[in-house]
């Protein structure tokens, strides 16, 4: 916490400017607009909430899915990243027994401290994560008072980038920062955003976009125990790649499509349950191949191909993770085709059955692999059906597949990002 009007000096006078860099992964060149969206956020704090004297500045970022596609809900393995596109916040503690949380161009969020419990009507709201969130930390025996917190989001909505886990990181990072002398590991707010998703958001969400939001860099997480992950940060410079990361929005919409995405969990666990197990990461692979015959029988074919994707895109995110400790950049490329691959051919969540007219994520696929001309990889990106592609693009090649694809999807289509380093954080 900082006095309101040094911190507006201290930016104003590049103390911050570092900082800034490396949250943004700009040089001293770019960083202008930066010191205007956090004086900006300052400034809609004070018109919100009034002149507090003491504040504290937070942000948090999104995350990208490097490796394992539709692995950590079984448990098994992934790579993620955080991005230079964050959500950010001013907060301040408030005299009241209330949390007041207003996201730009949301409605507020009010939060009375006597009432935390889980709410069905709440579902799929901001406050129930705030409420969750704070009901969590609560309990772990931190003393919290009333606060108001001023937030602004540039994370893409829609794109897989998970401004949900975001915005779950920054509420743990400001509570964190505020009442728990910022003793609470990145690690254990990450379990403390799934928490709150889980059972006040009413989404059963698995541990990854958490984790790489609060973490930040490149991460490798083993979910086998989930109660301690094995976690561990992979050193590796993507600028020196000679590659950009592209996020291609595919335009469809992921409205009315919870079934398909639902279907995917829940027919893994079919085939773990025929092995008796809860899932697929406590099943042995040889077992399974041996039991295809009754499985078809038992659960269908399709969940046969999910399960067998899950296995080799378990062992693949390893082998990801081992290609990027070694810098061996080439080879990770290799195993992200193959990724893309297995997500088309055997998890199938790039096509919506019935849905022949509109196949979004194929074409922008199609279209990836038309403009890289056999360079670089690419590969659904997420939960998939709707929403993103992931793209690895040669620099050399960035400006003529950025126009490629945006000439056919619609300008700003195609979103160039870097990996950043840092997790969800306290600037100030």
């Amino acid at each position: 916490m900082i006095n309101r009007e040094k911190l507006k000096e201290d930016i104003k006078n590049g103390i911050y400017n570092k900082i800034i860099e490396d949250l943004y992964c700009i040089d001293s060149d770019n960083i202008n607009f930066y010191i205007k969206r956090y004086l900006d956020l300052i400034e809609n704090f004070e018109k919100t909430f009034g002149f507090t004297e003491q504040i504290g500045l937070f942000s948090a970022p999104g995350r990208t899915e490097i490796g394992g596609n539709h692995t950590d809900h079984q448990h098994g393995c992934v790579i993620a990243g955080s991005v230079n596109l964050d959500v950010i916040a001013v907060a301040s503690v408030n005299n009241l027994n209330v949390i007041r949380v207003q996201s730009e161009g949301y409605p507020a969020d009010i939060i009375d401290l006597e009432d935390l419990s889980p709410n069905k009507q709440e579902y799929n709201s901001s406050k129930s994560l705030i409420k969750g969130i704070t009901a969590k930390i609560k309990s772990m025996g931190y003393n919290i008072k009333g606060f108001d917190c001023y937030t602004t989001s540039n994370v893409l909505k829609g794109s897989g980038l998970s401004s949900s886990a975001a915005f779950e990181v920054l509420i743990g990072n400001v509570i964190n920062g505020i009442f728990c002398n910022n003793e609470i590991s990145p690690v254990e707010i990450a379990k403390i955003g799934q928490y709150a998703e889980n059972i006040y958001f009413g989404k059963p969400c698995g541990l990854m976009d958490q984790m790489a939001s609060s973490l930040g860099g490149i991460t490798f997480i083993d979910f086998y125990d989930t109660d301690n992950p094995l976690v561990q940060k992979i050193n590796f410079d993507f600028s020196s790649s000679n590659h950009v990361l592209c996020i291609i929005d595919s335009g469809a919409d992921h409205a009315d499509l919870t079934d398909e995405y639902a279907a995917i969990p829940f027919e893994m666990k079919q085939v773990a349950k025929f092995f008796n197990e809860e899932f697929l990461s406590s099943v042995d692979k040889e077992e399974f191949i041996k039991s295809i015959p009754q499985l078809r029988k038992i659960t269908g074919d399709r969940a046969v191909l999910r399960a067998l994707h899950f296995f080799n895109e378990n062992m693949r995110a390893k082998k990801e993770a081992k290609s990027l400790e070694n810098d061996d950049f080439d080879k990770f490329l290799e195993f992200l085709k193959e990724s893309g691959r297995s997500s088309y051919m055997y998890l199938q969540n790039v096509n919506v059955c019935g849905y022949f007219k509109e196949e979004s994520v194929a074409l922008t696929l199609a279209l990836c692999d038309e403009f890289l001309k056999g360079k670089g990889a690419f590969r659904v990106h997420g939960g998939g059906f709707a929403g993103t592609v992931q793209a690895f693009v040669p620099k050399e090649m960035l400006t003529e597949f950025k126009t490629g694809i945006e000439n056919i999807l619609g300008k700003n289509s195609c979103h160039i990002l870097t990996i950043r380093s840092i997790g969800g954080t306290e600037i100030a």
